[in-house]
């Protein structure tokens, strides 16, 4: 037992890992929550098979794709109201971009589902073998607050894909949008095999001791710690969806508009807080000033001359994380080339669009996820400095490159990231054909497309032997002819 009321140690530990990532104090008692019953009712309805048959599966994404057709204002309005988006970027990121994905596994569902043959080598002939994908059980879906739907209902559409039954718990930081996922899951899906559970870290924490076949999370770094310590005790397989500084390197060989336009859009869409958002820029010394001054008239284009009055430009989620993106400036070593504190509104937690010219690599800024709008440059005399800066720090989930061809492929073979984008920035995650996911601090495990399905899908391996022949030199007692018949057929490599 533990000082965090009636509960077990173990779940205490989760709960306070849970608060220190948050910022939140933990001298409150946890209260004693179980979800047990809607995950013992979930197994029950799992092992029916009801969610195994290709018709569920394909009637549930047609009824998701429902939900987001026939809903899609009330989303819009849930992401404005809980994020200041503009709502153009409400619709494009927490309703286009889902409806894609789900007609897309509409679209190859059948085609997933079917065992998929694979060759038989001669030593096991005669007999076939193949891979059938299975659904790994129940799991359990965390998502995020920057992109509420999206970061719930995109893994979900794997987890529904693969006939898994699930539970959903929305961040509860969004939450206007966590509230309408919980009801318009409830009125469009089968909630005898979906749940979705509202809440902050006392009900998290009672979640992760259940025992899941796969747990999803989409978040940050800290709490993805915990969520593996908790994972590991039911020996729970987990995809982090995690983020990092993503760099943004522009060469002198860069179409320096196209890269200014592409990385501003990239950079303030939904204000920052995105976790593929360019972080910083490592720009060639030949082109950096001329870039600069380019990237200030394109942010001015875009936003206008006081971004706090455009329609174009977002907020800041709530007043601690516009405090911490204050803290991060604090004594970063650069000059400000627009925004910068002093133009900030904690009031309407307004963060204009800050470029930092120089800053010391040591600081803050430079060292921790910025997810938020603002966007350091360092100068760099080459690409190679620029690959080296990079490579000797953490792995990017995201890393741009702004080049022709040949530097390109330099960086790309060079550099770890959970993706590469060349000449261009966070769209490349609209693909539903790469696979989205991070690498090493940035993530484990990947998503989007065929990757959701097999994210949620056990591949089960499978031969199947002929008799109607049965060599005998197979079994024992093995005669010496039979071993230098064997050893002569594999080191020879007849076999």
């Amino acid at each position: 037992q533990s000082t965090w009321g009636n509960i077990p140690s173990s779940m205490a530990s989760t709960a306070v890992g849970l608060a220190h990532s948050r910022g939140e104090a933990n001298t409150t008692a946890v209260p004693s929550i179980t979800y047990k019953p809607i995950f013992d009712e979930l197994q029950s309805n799992f092992s029916k098979q009801i969610t195994v048959e290709y018709k569920w599966r394909y009637k549930q994404l047609k009824q998701l794709e429902k939900m987001l057709v026939e809903k899609h204002e009330d989303i819009s309005q849930a992401i404005i109201t809980d994020l200041a988006r503009p709502p153009a970027q409400a619709f494009l990121g927490d309703v286009a971009t889902i409806l894609d994905e789900c007609r897309f596994a509409i679209k190859n569902l059948r085609s997933w589902m079917k065992p998929k043959s694979v060759s038989t080598p001669i030593t096991l002939q005669p007999g076939s073998s193949y891979v059938v994908h299975q659904p790994k059980g129940v799991v359990l879906i965390i998502g995020a607050w920057n992109v509420p739907f999206n970061a719930t209902l995109m893994p979900l559409i794997g987890a529904i894909a693969a006939g898994c039954c699930c539970i959903v718990k929305p961040s509860e930081i969004s939450e206007q949008s966590s509230k309408l996922i919980e009801k318009l899951l409830n009125e469009y899906l089968d909630t005898n095999c979906i749940k979705v559970v509202l809440g902050g870290v006392p009900e998290t924490t009672a979640l992760l001791e259940l025992p899941f076949n796969h747990l999803f999370y989409t978040g940050n770094g800290m709490v993805a710690k915990v969520i593996m310590q908790a994972a590991a005790k039911n020996l729970t397989p987990v995809t982090l969806e995690l983020g990092g500084k993503s760099p943004v390197i522009i060469d002198r060989t860069a179409n320096l508009e196209v890269a200014a336009r592409r990385v501003a859009d990239g950079k303030f869409l939904c204000a920052g807080q995105l976790c593929i958002a360019p972080d910083y820029i490592l720009i060639h010394s030949e082109v950096a000033d001329r870039f600069q001054n380019i990237l200030l008239k394109t942010i001015e284009t875009m936003l206008g001359s006081d971004p706090k009055l455009s329609s174009s430009f977002g907020r800041i989620i709530n007043t601690r994380h516009w405090n911490r993106l204050n803290n991060l400036l604090k004594d970063n070593g650069g000059r400000y080339l627009t925004g910068g504190p002093d133009t900030a509104s904690e009031s309407d937690k307004y963060y204009p669009p800050t470029v930092v010219s120089g800053p010391s690599p040591t600081s803050r800024l430079m060292q921790e996820e910025i997810f938020g709008p603002i966007l350091p440059i360092l100068i760099v005399a080459n690409v190679e400095e620029a690959i080296s800066f990079i490579n000797a720090r953490e792995n990017p989930l995201a890393l741009y490159v702004f080049s022709n061809d040949s530097v390109a492929k330099r960086v790309v073979k060079r550099t770890m990231s959970g993706a590469v984008c060349v000449n261009d920035t966070v769209f490349y995650a609209t693909n539903p054909n790469l696979p989205f996911g991070g690498v090493g601090s940035s993530g484990m495990g990947s998503y989007h497309g065929f990757r959701s399905f097999a994210t949620f899908s056990h591949e089960k391996a499978v031969l199947s032997r002929g008799t109607w022949i049965d060599p005998m030199q197979r079994y024992a007692p093995y005669t010496e002819q039979v071993v230098k018949l064997m050893k002569r057929a594999f080191l020879k490599g007849w076999v």
